[in-house]
């Protein structure tokens, strides 16, 4: 897969015109379509599931990016690749056995990733990136869109980064929350390959021009 990758968030799409907003995701120049499930437990907030899911693996032609932000995920995972899933990342936070939950995503025939929140260190991946396909760093607190973006995320990227580079791993890196064009190209430049954007592309009168900004 190239690096320098947009994936917009359908959390912050018109769901009153869902299938519109996955029609010009489809048109744009976006590479993956970002899928954020929250269960009200693990974040404040309730998102959506396996109905959601159903429709937009029959309306994307993008790589659909699923991000689980929900207690024992691996409750879940086999539905959600079985509905279309390409890639499925579950929090550390959450995840009791994250090696076996990894492995499972994988032995089902998805990509594999792993998040981290703000708050914890890259470190704590150390055991586990050999084995990941992707970490995904929270640039914000977990639960709602349109938040500001945390500046300690360069930083927690270039530790990504080196923690890759001194595994040997192929992981790629992707970060979400608070992406927008002031910060993009300097976190591209930082060392992410995966820019998860929600509000400014869907709050833009012009999206797919906010996609292609974003990617250079």
């Amino acid at each position: 897969m190239k690096t320098r990758l947009i994936a917009p968030s359908l959390l912050s799409a018109d769901f009153g015109n869902l299938q519109r907003d996955i029609d010009m995701l489809n048109r744009s120049q976006a590479d993956w379509l970002h899928v954020d499930v929250m269960d009200g437990l693990f974040v404040p907030n309730i998102s959506f599931g396996f109905p959601v899911m159903k429709t937009v693996k029959e309306h994307s032609t993008k790589f659909i990016d699923v991000h689980l932000m929900i207690v024992e995920p691996e409750r879940y995972v086999e539905e959600f690749i079985d509905l279309g899933a390409d890639l499925v990342s579950v929090h550390y936070e959450a995840s009791v056995h994250l090696h076996r939950t990894i492995n499972l995503i994988q032995q089902k025939g998805a990509k594999a990733g792993v998040v981290l929140n703000p708050s914890s260190p890259v470190l704590l991946l150390e055991d586990i990136i050999a084995d990941v396909d992707l970490v995904l760093l929270m640039s914000v607190n977990p639960g709602f869109g349109g938040q500001k973006f945390i500046e300690n995320t360069y930083k927690k990227i270039a530790e990504t980064k080196d923690l890759i580079l001194s595994n040997n791993s192929t992981a790629l890196i992707e970060v979400d929350g608070g992406v927008n064009l002031d910060n993009a190209s300097k976190l591209f430049a930082a060392g992410a390959d995966v820019l998860v954007a929600g509000n400014a592309v869907f709050s833009s009168d012009n999206p797919e021009k906010i996609i292609e900004l974003l990617k250079f």
